[in-house]
């Protein structure tokens, strides 16, 4: 819903089937057990290399906290790193009759709370176009909010209008109203992915500081005399510990 404005349209017209299709982008987050370790190398043929190894022996005498150990060595295992990727996704969409959503909301010194109220007292008044609020909610990214009404009609011309001048404080803000939707999967398939250039390193002992077994885990395996290649980024977690490391798509 937007204000009427002449427009010449330039852009390209699409087959009727990719209408209303959704791009996915993986947000993958994976579970890392203590003693082990995520590499990611930044070339696709020095992981396979380290994979094909399968068993790494990785020299820790040149540690300061092992001075007293000339030759102290410790052998991890490589192994690839599996997941499930989205192939297909299927959303039942609903509109909601009595909700609005309201983007392009001013970063101010006020509290989030002290915004909704704001928000709530300008569309609670009838001259505004509004009406009873029943909730109001502040979206995670904090630039969008979420007004409920509690009887129907009210959202549907404050929808139409496309954009309002809202007033907050001593100023007044454009606001942009959009329908508001909630959406339930209703088909979701899954199809197994391999990371090309990250490899999972296990079976580390807890024998270092943090800092230092993950220094010393990388000068090993950028080295091409053992095999590997530049490192493009290592998490390491102690034994005892957990984490969680997040994989996002590669380009």
């Amino acid at each position: 819903a937007l204000p009427e404005k002449k427009m010449v349209y330039k852009g390209l017209v699409r087959n009727e089937e990719d209408v209303n299709k959704l791009m996915l982008t993986p947000l993958i987050r994976y579970p890392l057990l203590g003693g082990s370790a995520l590499i990611t190398f930044e070339k696709e043929e020095v992981a396979q290399r380290i994979l094909e190894m399968k068993e790494h022996v990785v020299e820790l005498s040149c540690t300061e906290e092992l001075e007293e150990l000339e030759r102290c060595r410790i052998r991890v295992q490589a192994a690839p790193v599996d997941m499930l990727l989205p192939a297909t996704l299927e959303v039942g969409l609903t509109w909601s009759s009595r909700s609005i959503l309201l983007s392009d909301l001013p970063t101010l010194s006020i509290s989030e709370e002290a915004l909704l109220d704001k928000l709530e007292l300008f569309f609670s008044k009838t001259k505004n176009g509004g009406g009873e609020v029943e909730s109001r909610e502040l979206l995670d990214d904090s630039s969008q909010a979420v007004v409920t009404f509690v009887q129907d009609g009210v959202a549907e011309p404050l929808i139409a209008r496309g954009c309002i001048p809202v007033l907050i404080g001593k100023e007044k803000y454009k606001l942009k109203v959009s329908p508001c939707t909630s959406g339930d999967i209703t088909n979701l398939q899954l199809w197994p992915s391999r990371c090309p250039r990250t490899v999972l390193l296990t079976g580390i002992p807890d024998v270092l500081a943090e800092e230092p077994m993950r220094d010393t885990l990388e000068i090993h395996f950028q080295k091409g005399s053992h095999g590997g290649g530049e490192v493009d980024v290592l998490a390491y977690v102690p034994a005892g510990q957990r984490a969680v490391a997040v994989f996002t798509q590669d380009t």
